[in-house]
């Protein structure tokens, strides 16, 4: 029927943290190996969390994904 794959996302809403690691990133890495991987920063639903500061929902963007590459997501 269909191909398995996986699509998951992150709000860019500030600096991730150890929980994010061990609840989030190591399993996509550890995903990615068995499964094609769609991973997305969803800053549109970062607004609802810090809609006074849009600006830093960019900023928070890319410090997230560069975090991502960090823990070893492959970006291809």
């Amino acid at each position: 029927m269909y191909e398995t794959r996986v699509l998951s996302g992150m709000r860019p809403t500030g600096s991730l943290h150890l929980g994010h690691y061990h609840g989030v990133l190591k399993n996509w890495a550890r995903l990615q190996a068995e499964y094609p991987c769609l991973f997305f920063v969803a800053d549109w639903h970062a607004l609802t969390t810090d809609y006074e500061n849009p600006a830093n929902v960019k900023e928070n963007g890319w410090d997230m994904v560069v975090d991502w590459l960090a823990a070893g997501i492959d970006p291809g």
